[in-house]
């Protein structure tokens, strides 16, 4: 263990002086005792001591997430010039709210996101910000094991056809013994560890992986039959209608804010200017992949773009179905970083005052992930729901709650100059929170699309 880490491995953020290079210090907080508790901060169970580059990756996989492939659907609705600016502008609000969390963890003394809302606003908000976070947290969980069992049986059978017709390979190649394998045999064991530094090589096969489905986008986009591929002299649309739908998908694709306090901690010496960074870096890179594959899809099939990229492309091309394969991976890597917030969740509402247990701690996660297996075989469609927890808690949790925060611990009157942005960011998130609702509501009601069941689905 690296000697910078006191107490095995238990960094307290409150210890660590602000660099000269940060425009703000604990001094800076706001007089306020309210709602100050007289407990210590809790201490962190997730720092190991992570190095820059594994907290990097970290950041960039919990970024560059399942909602990537539906970027040229944004860009559809959007349309072209409007769906960029939007991608660019959430990307750098992103970068922003992520660094004013971690000044609000200096500046409070918490280490953990429920930790800075209730010191902030007390028991009210901790309940409200458990909620939002769990539903994040769980959604993203349910909702990678889905695409688990939406990708891996048709890409099995692909690569195997010979098998696949075989007894034998209609049990295995089912979606859901799929899903029960791979959510038993490898979601599970990694959901186990109680420290994100440990899913860092898993986290660095994540970020592998999206590169590997962006190239095998832009190679095999130009390749496919045409009649799969946008019409000729269709309307390249620069403004679309769909503005509030496209902001609700690119913010659910970038919104990684509750897995932030458990990477900021991981780092072996967690101090702002090391973690501002490592959001630069992972910002930049998790924009210009998103660019690429929302640009490229976009492009290649315009009015026929569907939700996911990956499915306006034929069922029996190698490259792409490898490139399934990968995002299917993808998820089962990702999921145990979800598994951690829903976990500290739990532990924090129903745990905080008791000491570490294994027992506990394996039970929760045998419960987190046996709910989301079950979800996994017995719902097909998870898109409304998804939509409308992954819409509402995301803009919660990145865009109202960080400069909420902010404002009720710097220094000075609430209104000023020097809130200004973060007064705007609370609107901006409030307006993307009720109107995603609101369209996940109507789409709802208007779908014609049942709720799917899958026992009928081998």
């Amino acid at each position: 263990m690296d000697g910078s880490i006191e107490h095995a491995g238990h960094v307290r953020l409150r210890d660590l002086d602000a660099e000269a290079g940060s425009s703000f210090s604990a001094d800076h907080s706001r007089d306020r005792t309210d709602h100050v508790y007289d407990r210590e901060p809790d201490t962190p169970v997730h720092t190991s001591g992570a190095s820059m580059v594994s907290s990097f990756f970290n950041l960039t996989n919990a970024i560059v997430g399942a909602g990537v492939i539906g970027l040229p659907y944004a860009i559809r609705q959007a349309g072209f010039i409007i769906g960029v600016l939007m991608i660019i502008v959430l990307a750098l609000l992103v970068d922003w709210t992520l660094r004013v969390l971690a000044l609000n963890s200096k500046l409070s003394g918490q280490q953990t996101y429920q930790g800075l809302v209730e010191h902030c606003f007390g028991r009210t908000g901790l309940l409200a910000n458990s909620f939002f976070q769990g539903a994040m947290a769980g959604g993203g969980m349910a909702s990678f094991i889905v695409i688990v069992g939406d990708t891996l049986p048709h890409v099995l059978s692909a690569l195997m056809p010979t098998i696949g017709q075989t007894g034998f390979g209609r049990v295995v190649f089912s979606r859901r013994f799929v899903i029960a394998f791979f959510v038993i045999f490898m979601a599970y064991p990694l959901s186990l560890y109680r420290d994100v530094g440990k899913l860092s090589k898993t986290s660095a096969f994540a970020v592998v992986a999206m590169c590997t489905i962006i190239a095998s986008v832009i190679i095999e986009g130009p390749q496919i039959d045409s009649s799969l591929r946008a019409e000729p002299g269709s309307p390249f649309v620069l403004a679309n209608t769909g503005v509030f739908q496209a902001v609700g998908i690119i913010t659910f694709a970038f919104v990684c804010h509750h897995n932030s306090f458990m990477i900021y901690g991981s780092l072996r010496k967690p101090t702002l200017n090391r973690y501002f960074e490592v959001i630069h870096i992972s910002t930049v890179i998790a924009t210009v992949a998103s660019l690429i594959i929302a640009v490229i899809g976009y492009i290649y099939f315009r009015e026929k773009t569907q939700g996911n990229i990956l499915n306006n492309f034929p069922q029996d091309n190698l490259l792409i179905n490898i490139a399934r394969s990968l995002f299917a991976l993808n998820m089962i890597t990702t999921f145990p970083m979800e598994t951690l917030v829903a976990r500290e969740v739990i532990d924090q509402l129903m745990f905080r005052d008791q000491e570490f247990s294994m027992k506990r701690h394996v039970i929760i996660t045998t419960v987190l992930c046996a709910l989301c297996l079950v979800v996994g075989e017995t719902v097909c469609n998870l898109g409304v729901l998804l939509e409308l927890t992954g819409g509402l808690s995301a803009s919660f949790l990145a865009f109202i709650l960080p400069p909420a925060c902010y404002i009720k611990l710097c220094s000075g009157p609430m209104v000023s100059w020097k809130t200004v942005p973060h007064w705007l960011c609370i609107c901006f998130g409030f307006t993307v929170m009720v109107l995603s609702t609101v369209l996940s509501i109507r789409h709802a009601v208007v779908s014609q699309e049942a709720n799917g069941s899958c026992w009928n689905v081998q």
